[in-house]
């Protein structure tokens, strides 16, 4: 896998950011955490190995595929 750089809407480095599979075209998400229980809870089908991230709108109406 080689990953692509999107885009962020984040100063300093910070998350979030979008990038790219080049080999699948999948789209990587780095941003914060999901931490708040009630948030969680609600939450379906979540399998051991997912996690889940905060991402802003802005993110992905700027960033985000567009087909």
């Amino acid at each position: 896998m080689a990953l692509e750089f999107i885009g962020t809407t984040s100063k300093d480095g910070d998350c979030p950011t979008l990038y790219r599979d080049t080999v699948t075209n999948d789209i990587i998400v780095q941003g914060e955490r999901l931490t708040d229980p009630d948030h969680l809870a609600a939450l379906r089908d979540v399998k051991e190995s997912e996690t889940f991230v905060v991402v802003p709108r802005e993110l992905l109406t700027r960033f985000g595929p567009k087909e």
